[in-house]
């Protein structure tokens, strides 16, 4: 069933990739006003993965899921409808906050119901469903937008709402009920772990390399005189990689070492980006692109699976909600610092130093290895 939802969900996810463009052409905002509007949603974005998180060890995953994806379908026609400036700023806070709840919660739920020699193979499909339910979402959200943008919205909400009816329909609570006396967690319990902590650092680093390729390479293309066009083509590369590669290599990386598999990924990742340096054509930049997204696949089979094996029963929503910053913390610096890389040293600084950070994160995770592998043999 969260398969099945978390397709369902991506399928209608048209909103995000294409609201700068709605905000510019739709609402006449200038680009410095939608740019401060898309800051605010990954602001609310940030908060609303740690309330996430605690809501799903306080209340339970399966109405923090349900919560969750009911408000963000109520705040994508709300973004919708918003008109000015302070109505547009605020909506888009408000979908911020609710936008990636959910994620802390079905991250748990994962970890709630599958045994942990099975949770990489799990965790990895659900990363397949996602990419696959984009892929679609990406093709049909353009032809949409030129029948007009607020059909963007109204599927958008209507997934949502869907995904969440689906859990509560067909999806049991699966946290289990605490012993009488025990104390509940705290977010402070998370952040005197050590490992986790060091492990978020290392994924936040990861995931600023990653999402370059979504913030800053159209920027760095358009600065060698390729367009939108040449983008599109190119980029469409990791989506396509993704769909088929990923669930026939899924059970393989499963068994190998997960700080191995993370070092792998990570540092294929920076290689990728280091190529890209060299790219100036459309075919070239494919290529670089198919290389980091063998790493995101190899890095995509065992990263939630590390924060599963490192989190307690009874915190598993909360170290969700941590692991979630790496993520919104990630896709919100991608853009500014990617652009001031690009601004100061032109696309080699910009590549180079993409690689230098990779390796950096597989160093760090290489670091860390020891300390993992021996928490995962206590949680097994």
């Amino acid at each position: 069933m969260l398969w099945a939802g978390s397709l369902l969900n991506r399928l209608g996810t048209m909103v995000e990739p294409f609201l700068g463009l709605y905000l510019t052409t739709m609402r006449g905002l200038s680009l410095g006003q939608a740019g401060l509007v898309m800051a605010v949603l990954g602001a609310g974005s940030l908060a609303g993965q740690l309330v996430g998180g605690v809501l799903a060890d306080r209340i339970g995953r399966r109405a923090t899921l349900t919560f969750a994806m009911l408000a963000t379908g109520a705040g994508m026609l709300a973004l919708g409808y918003a008109q000015g400036i302070l109505a547009i700023s605020a909506a888009a806070l408000v979908l911020g906050l609710v936008l990636d709840m959910y994620r802390p919660a079905a991250q748990a739920m994962v970890a709630d119901l599958i045994p942990v020699h099975d949770r990489p193979r799990a965790f990895g499909l659900l990363f397949w469903a996602v990419n696959l339910g984009w892929a679609f979402a990406m093709v049909l959200g353009g032809t949409l937008a030129q029948q007009g943008f607020l059909w963007l919205f109204w599927i958008d909400a209507v997934t949502c709402v869907a995904f969440g009816a689906l859990v509560w329909r067909a999806v049991p609570e699966t946290r289990a009920p605490r012993d009488r006396g025990e104390r509940p967690g705290r977010f402070a319990d998370v952040l005197r772990d050590r490992v986790m902590v060091a492990y978020v650092l290392i994924t936040l680093v990861y995931t600023f390399v990653l999402m370059q390729g979504m913030t800053t390479m159209p920027l760095a293309m358009r600065e060698q005189g390729l367009g939108p066009q040449v983008y599109g083509l190119a980029i469409a590369a990791n989506g396509v990689l993704i769909i088929i590669v990923q669930p026939l290599v899924n059970a393989w990386l499963a068994r190998r070492d997960h700080s191995l598999v993370m070092v792998a990924g990570a540092a294929t990742v920076a290689v990728g980006y280091g190529l890209t340096a060299l790219a100036g054509s459309l075919w070239s930049y494919m290529a670089t692109i198919l290389v980091w997204s063998v790493g995101e696949i190899v890095a995509a089979s065992v990263i939630q699976a590390v924060v599963a094996d490192l989190a307690p029963p009874h915190l598993r929503g909360r170290y969700g909600g941590l692991y979630g910053l790496a993520w919104s913390g990630g896709f919100l610096l991608a853009p500014l610092g990617g652009t001031q890389l690009l601004g100061l040293g032109g696309t080699s600084a910009l590549w180079l130093g993409c690689m230098a950070l990779g390796l950096v994160a597989a160093l760090g995770q290489l670091a860390l290895a020891p300390a993992i592998r021996r928490r995962r043999v206590l949680a097994v």
